[in-house]
């Protein structure tokens, strides 16, 4: 089935794209610059001659599209990749027309009039992954390459797109087909032991892999938030200055700013960058014992912030004495194992605040915090890393799963149990196949592809 899709958002621009791909993906596109009109061979004559008789595969083709009624619709450029050299394996044709949503829509209406079907989310990339034109990984980081929105994730998802991930996956396949071969030679000579020399050897190879895995893993964990945008929570006791701290990150007054302790009692969160990076930063209740059932529920959300975030402003008032509530959250933070940055406050003011923070930031949240500002933007930079990085949950999932299968055929190995040793490095090489290229199961690949913007 020939399937289309506009691929380029809904507005008015310059140019509007319509993708169509398909076994009559050509045959669409001709019957729109020659259209079999039943008013006279002159009219007939008159259109074709403003149009090329046949479309030259990767060149740019300017002519006029027309309707079946012979109604002119729009001058565009044509572009024909001939199978299977185009991004979904088949025939593709690309109409580069004027923007605007009254021009892409007529298009598409035509060319659905003349059969074609209007595209699911992802089925381009779905098509183009089940033609061995797309690994998964690649077509994941397709996916999340469009939707970055910082350049830390960018330079991170061209990489992977680039094929690194498949360069490693398949490297460590390589490594786990190898011992395998060397287990199910054994295996038909069971009455002979595995030398010593070649148990070391695989045993080596073994630990290599876990390693390997082990150091992806939580190279991905620890720098999610390069892809993801980091979070920032910002946590204290009531009337620290907490929203206005927010409010000066934002340059606008987003949270309400009171001298009511309890102002606060649900968490505010907003995006915004900080130098190249994404950030989504959530002003938190202020953190105290209270009676209010209301006001307890935001707080034990306040807490959870501080689980789920990546970075910690622990703000205090440097104009007033630490409270015994200051000491529970200094006691929160430390037993953290997130960044935190530790901020006095009201510094404007006369400086009253007696316990020692570490390497403490000294500002006013109502006149200037560009201190703290710069030192988050330092720490994120220096986060960014060249190395390979996994790019979703999915893939490190699969990793995980896959350096556990290899922990366990270690351990069967050790028992010489070499069915079960095999079984478990099977195991592995499926785990490790999910990252390039999973089983074809359609439930799999729909989930897989259904998240994907339409015309890709």
């Amino acid at each position: 089935m020939t399937i289309l899709a506009a691929a380029t958002p809904n507005g008015t621009g310059a140019i509007a794209i319509v993708r169509l791909s398909g076994p009559r993906a050509y045959e669409l596109a001709m019957m729109m610059i020659a259209p079999q009109i039943k008013a006279g061979k002159n009219l007939t004559k008159i259109i074709t001659a403003h149009n090329p008789k046949s479309l030259k595969p990767r060149y740019a083709h300017l002519c006029k599209l027309y309707s079946q009624n012979a109604e002119l619709i729009d001058e565009a450029i044509v572009i024909y990749f001939k199978a299977p050299h185009s991004f979904s394996g088949e025939d593709i044709i690309e109409f580069q027309t004027h923007g605007g949503d009254g021009v892409k829509n007529l298009i598409i209406d035509e060319l659905l009039s003349l059969g074609a079907r209007a595209a699911n989310p992802g089925e381009f990339s779905k098509r183009a992954f089940i033609n061995g034109k797309l690994s998964a990984s690649k077509a994941e980081s397709i996916q999340a390459l469009i939707q970055a929105r910082s350049t830390s994730a960018v330079k991170i998802l061209a990489r992977t797109m680039n094929g690194e991930l498949d360069i490693f996956a398949n490297a460590l396949r390589a490594e786990l087909i190898e011992i395998l071969a060397y287990c199910e030679v054994s295996i038909d000579y069971a009455e002979e032991d595995l030398p010593p020399s070649l148990l070391a050897q695989i045993h080596s190879k073994l630990n290599n892999a876990i390693t390997k895995l082990e150091k992806i893993i939580e190279l991905s964990c620890s720098r999610r938030g390069l892809i993801d945008g980091f979070k920032i929570a910002i946590i204290g006791r009531p009337n620290v200055g907490k929203s206005s701290l927010l409010n000066a990150f934002l340059a606008y007054e987003r949270a309400i700013v009171s001298d009511i302790e309890g102002t606060t009692r649900d968490r505010v969160e907003e995006s915004l960058h900080l130098g190249s990076h994404l950030v989504r930063i959530i002003d938190t209740a202020g953190i105290r014992n209270s009676d209010d059932t209301i006001e307890n529920i935001g707080i034990s959300y306040s807490k959870k912030a501080l689980n789920d975030a990546d970075i910690i402003i622990c703000l205090f008032d440097a104009s007033t004495k630490a409270t015994n509530d200051d000491l529970e959250i200094l006691k929160l933070a430390k037993n953290s194992n997130k960044k935190i940055f530790f901020v006095l406050n009201k510094c404007d003011l006369a400086i009253n605040f007696n316990q020692v923070l570490p390497k403490s930031i000294k500002i006013s949240a109502k006149d200037d915090i560009s201190e703290l500002k710069s030192q988050i933007i330092s720490y994120l930079n220096a986060q960014d890393t060249s190395e390979l990085l996994l790019s979703s949950n999915r893939q490190i999932n699969a990793c995980q799963n896959c350096a556990n299968a290899i922990k366990n055929a270690s351990f069967k190995l050790n028992e010489n149990e070499l069915e079960l040793f095999a079984f478990e490095i099977n195991q592995a090489l499926k785990e490790l196949g999910k990252i390039t290229a999973p089983p074809l199961h359609s439930e799999v690949l729909d989930v897989m592809f259904g998240s994907f913007c339409l015309g890709k």
